[in-house]
């Protein structure tokens, strides 16, 4: 009766008490579905030519539109390879997600196309694929806003860019290698070997973005590089294409981890190393110090009887009372307390004190374990009754 009255209280206590957590969780989930399911019809994603948030590229796009240069969205790899020509831009939104074999492929359906191909941000991934001669610096630049300092016409007119971001070394004569950070640029043009196209190394998307395209020159340079040619095919790779699929080039855990990782590790090993040298300074022996609370003797036998019962462990409890009987009888028959444990020492002096049958106390005081908890209750017994004996006479 007892326990099925306790079962339902218990339940709603635990719903009392948690209800208010539940209620909450359950607000912010409703929230969240009614907040994606609002904007799922209206974002894009970063870089997008349709989307207008402030990381989109809308607005660059509707002034291409002002100026005729229309813009089409591609999201697989055999739409970019078949709208390169040289009437066509082709923007490769992030080419570090492209395997090797998709950089390839896009490479040679471009580089005789007579168009051009800008690649934002490249990192060293893809960028010596699409376009080779350049390599990718592994310390990007300090800053976002920079100067052109290049003769390529498009950086003069536009002046300061924010194009910060990867800094790039060339090593091929003869690019045009602009807005520099230490000497190294973040906007490299690479001439076709023949024709007319070219292949636009661009270190940083801010000039692209709908909330950065009116600051500095970028929205000067953003149109130039853009609508030179009066189609732009922007590319977002995605990897539901089929073509993404490469189990021999797939990136391994190291490739998908940020540049820096391992010496972000590395700091947070000594950080914690210099946290347990500072948590371990004192190195010295130990100090004994004083309780903070003085425990009296007779609880402290009493929780040590407790552990032994709770272990069964009733030859230790014995071993324990028999070589405390046996340090305090030894001096009291003549014994030192060195000798107190040898048998062939105390027993004969304590038969002679109490003129007794040695064999009945060489078991009392050196025989084995008892068997259970009467035995050992009763040798406990047996021990003061012989301790008391020693003391009367």
């Amino acid at each position: 009766m007892t326990t099925e009255a306790t079962l339902p209280s218990t339940a709603r206590q635990v719903w009392t008490r948690a209800r208010g957590i539940v209620l909450a969780l359950v607000l912010l989930l409703v929230a969240a579905v009614a907040i994606a399911a609002i904007r799922s019809t209206e974002r894009h994603g970063g870089l997008d030519p349709r989307s207008a948030d402030p990381y989109g590229s809308r607005a660059v796009a509707e002034l291409l539109a002002d100026r005729g240069v229309d813009t089409r969205v591609v999201t697989t790899l055999d739409e970019a390879r078949a709208a390169a020509g040289p009437d066509t831009t082709l923007l490769i939104a992030v080419p570090d997600l492209l395997t090797h074999r998709q950089q390839s492929q896009l490479h040679s359906a471009t580089a005789d196309s007579d168009g051009r191909t800008l690649l934002v941000a490249p990192g060293s991934w893809s960028v010596e694929r699409l376009a080779p001669g350049v390599v990718a610096d592994p310390a990007t630049s300090l800053d976002s806003t920079l100067s052109p300092d290049c003769a390529l016409s498009a950086a003069q007119r536009a002046g300061t860019a924010d194009t910060g971001g990867i800094r790039y070394t060339v090593t091929v004569p003869g690019y045009d290698e602009c807005y520099p950070s230490e000497r190294l640029p973040t906007l490299v043009r690479v001439p076709a070997a023949t024709g007319d196209g070219d292949t636009v190394v661009l270190g940083a998307p801010d000039i692209l973005y709908n909330d950065t395209l009116d600051e500095q020159g970028n929205a000067s340079l953003a149109l130039q590089l853009l609508g030179s040619r009066p189609h732009l095919v922007w590319y977002l790779p995605s990897l539901s294409d089929p073509t993404a699929t490469d189990p021999g080039e797939e990136k391994g855990f190291l490739d998908l981890l940020p540049s820096g990782w391992l010496w972000g590790t590395l700091q947070l090993f000594f950080a914690a190393a210099l946290a347990a040298l500072w948590r371990a300074r004192r190195l010295g022996p130990l100090v004994p110090e004083k309780l903070p609370v003085a425990i009296r003797a007779s609880e402290t036998v009493e929780g040590r009887a407790r552990l032994y019962r709770k272990a069964n462990a009733r030859d230790r409890a014995a071993a324990a009372l028999r070589s405390t009987t046996r340090t305090r009888l030894a001096p009291l028959v003549g014994v030192p307390v060195t000798q107190a444990h040898a048998s062939e020492a105390l027993l004969p002096a304590l038969s002679a004190h109490l003129h007794g049958d040695g064999q009945s106390l060489h078991s009392l005081l050196f025989g084995p374990p008892p068997g259970d908890d009467a035995a050992l209750i009763s040798l406990a017994d047996q021990l003061d009754a012989l301790e008391r004996e020693v003391r009367r006479s």
